[in-house]
């Protein structure tokens, strides 16, 4: 009889602590930017000593980088996944936008879409970080473009640059009219009904 191997209880204690890290990364950045995060606020907002989050990531970049892929799954957990079962093409793009509405009025990001928010933020620059928001972004207009392909789209590049700018306008419109955390999220649903009408029939 053969046995597993124990298991290394450092290793799972740094996985845990590189998702908790990574997650509340994620979760500031959306508020204060990417550029905001420090290894001192995130050691204060999670519990973890600075030098326990320096041992497992080791360096600010490599922090930042972490959040965008934590980021990167939660949106593929709450947007994406919850809707890939629908028919392709426009059944599963009128499901995504609906996912998408109600994975911004839950609140899952405290300052709106992640996407949004570092696009504008890292769009200009070079490097680790800014590579992989770009992928990140890049992902999802790719997503877009594909779903309105078998929709049959004429022009699926440009109707996905139109979703795509329809669900920033109205990420930004709810996120500066907000008020003490709250929102009547106008800006969001006239985004994604703006958005439906580009779908083909």
């Amino acid at each position: 009889m053969t046995h597993a191997p124990p298991t290394d209880g450092r290793r799972a204690r740094g996985d845990v602590t590189r998702k908790r890290v990574a997650r509340e990364a994620a979760m500031i950045a959306t508020v204060s930017g990417l550029d905001s995060i420090t290894v001192g606020t995130l050691s204060e907002r999670t519990g973890v000593s600075k030098s326990g989050i320096l041992t497992v990531f080791g360096s600010r970049e490599a922090i930042q980088v972490a959040a965008v892929a934590e980021a990167r799954r939660i949106y593929q957990e709450v947007v994406i996944a919850p809707v890939w079962d629908e028919p392709a093409g426009a059944v599963r793009l009128r499901a995504l936008l609906e996912s998408w509405v109600a994975y911004l009025q839950a609140g899952v990001f405290p300052g709106g879409c992640f996407i949004a928010a570092t696009s504008v933020e890292y769009g200009h620059r070079s490097g680790p970080v800014a590579d992989a928001v770009r992928r990140l972004k890049q992902e999802w207009i790719d997503l877009l473009e594909s779903e309105l392909t078998i929709a049959g789209s004429a022009a699926p590049g440009d109707d996905a640059f139109r979703i795509d700018a329809y669900l920033n306008a109205g990420n930004v419109q709810d996120q500066l009219t907000c008020a003490g955390g709250t929102s009547d999220w106008a800006g969001t649903e006239r985004a994604a009904r703006l958005a439906l009408a580009v779908i083909p029939d």
